[in-house]
């Protein structure tokens, strides 16, 4: 909400938008992280996530200019499977899953609207990542392409710290086995696009 209060603000010194896009998300969604403990690596993974979240695009005339967004996608931290039910429950618990069941993406920015080919695009956004009620503001690169069915794939990559969230990295069996700070997230995202 506050998101969009401060876009439409800041548009309105602007020259206003030319298109308003909405990109809706598809079944087939999925994110993985990726992490490493003092004995081996481990990924976890939510699979199939078919939320109806939505992403709105403002489109400017100049093209070269970036492209300001709004929304987000609620990924539920009970979801994630790390194979292993140790790693899984670590995690959940690193992440107080009982007290903030969503790790949520918050769209801001593109450096500027994908051309949407088959050919796989690289483009550079900023997003808000919040984990346990923290948000931090990063960039993320993405990678993004619409296949023949006219289905935009957005693959974005990001490597965060337990510590930038105020999180400690999960420990088991009295501190033996022990979980890096760092976390390597991926998520792909499955969209259809509407023109408003």
């Amino acid at each position: 909400m506050y998101v969009r209060i401060i876009l439409l603000f800041l548009m309105s010194f602007t020259s206003p938008p030319d298109v308003m896009l909405k990109w809706v998300v598809l079944k087939g969604s999925t994110l993985r992280v990726d992490g490493s403990t003092n004995l081996n690596k481990f990924s976890c993974l939510l699979k199939d996530y078919e939320s109806p979240d939505t992403l709105l695009f403002y489109q400017n005339n100049d093209k070269n200019l970036p492209v300001f967004m709004s929304g987000s996608v609620r990924l539920p931290v009970l979801s994630f499977d790390c194979m292993s039910g140790a790693m899984t429950e670590g995690l959940r618990k690193a992440l107080n899953a009982k007290e903030f069941p969503r790790l949520k993406i918050t769209f801001l920015s593109l450096k500027k609207y994908p051309a949407l080919k088959t050919t796989e695009e690289v483009i550079s956004g900023i997003v808000y990542i919040e984990m346990a009620g923290t948000s931090k503001k990063v960039e993320v690169n993405y990678r993004i392409c619409m296949d023949n069915q006219q289905v935009i794939h957005l693959v974005g990559k990001q490597t965060i710290a337990f510590t930038d969230f105020g999180l400690a990295p999960p420990r088991k069996l009295g501190g033996i086995i022990r979980a890096d700070d760092q976390l390597d997230i991926e998520f792909n995202l499955n969209f259809k696009t509407i023109l408003l």
